[in-house]
């Protein structure tokens, strides 16, 4: 799908998902076990309302048309918990995209919750989200209180407006949006987490972000992940002008 930069990531959600979201199923493009967080079963999907700079997943998420294969929640159940079992994971989640575009979507990710709970009571569901549709509206944390085992680690891309459009590729007048996710699952009582790319926080921006997480009282303890530089990846950086001079 064409795409110009900076866009409307509201926008952008409802038209990926209407791309992604058929009659209940999402597209997916793999399953495996990965060795995050101890180890855990995946659903890799394809799908995002972001388009970020030093996203692994970024071709199928730019054009998620091209990508994947369509699965019922019962299918993405069930295919991760057999995952699981065989190697004695007690945690499975959905990564490689955003779970939460809009209705359909969420609809779908509350079926997988419901089924893992009824099926694995007793298996962890770590919920990996930009932020940014949870923070659009309160009432969407508010659903996700149902699941006791549901743990939400909330990715920030940065904490001012100019970064996040250079980083996300989406307007960055809607840059407060994940961080207003931070305060609904506070207040639902979520058990949730920020994390940042440490490589795109300067110190004195990692100090402010702490400062929000105080004002808010919400836990400053801050998951940061490392860069892969894969070669789409530093193609995007260079494009972008974060290494070198960017390409024309």
């Amino acid at each position: 799908m064409e795409v110009k930069l900076p866009f409307n990531p509201l926008e952008r959600s409802r038209v990926v998902e209407k791309i992604i979201s058929q009659e209940g199923k999402r597209k997916y493009y793999r399953f495996r076990a990965t060795r995050f967080y101890g180890g855990m079963a995946t659903a890799d999907a394809v799908g995002c309302c972001f388009l970020c700079v030093y996203c692994w997943n970024f071709g199928r998420n730019l054009c998620p048309e091209r990508a994947g294969h369509f699965y019922s929640a019962e299918d993405v159940a069930q295919t991760i918990l057999r995952i699981a079992h065989k190697k004695g994971f007690n945690q499975v989640r959905i990564s490689g995209a955003e779970p939460i575009l809009g209705p359909e979507t969420f609809e779908h990710l509350l079926r997988i919750l419901e089924i893992i709970e009824r099926e694995a009571p007793m298996t962890r569901f770590v919920l990996e989200t930009n932020g940014f549709i949870l923070g659009s509206d309160a009432s969407w944390a508010k659903e996700l209180t149902k699941f006791p085992n549901l743990l939400v680690r909330v990715s920030l891309k940065a904490v001012a407006a100019g970064k996040f459009e250079k980083i996300t590729g989406a307007r960055g007048d809607f840059f407060p949006y994940p961080l207003q996710a931070l305060i609904h699952l506070k207040k639902t009582g979520a058990h949730f987490w920020p994390a940042i790319m440490g490589e795109f926080f300067s110190p004195e921006e990692i100090l402010s972000l702490k400062k929000f997480l105080r004002q808010n009282q919400i836990n400053v303890k801050i998951e940061e992940e490392e860069l892969a530089l894969y070669p789409l990846v530093e193609e995007n950086l260079r494009k972008r002008g974060f290494l070198g001079k960017p390409k024309i």
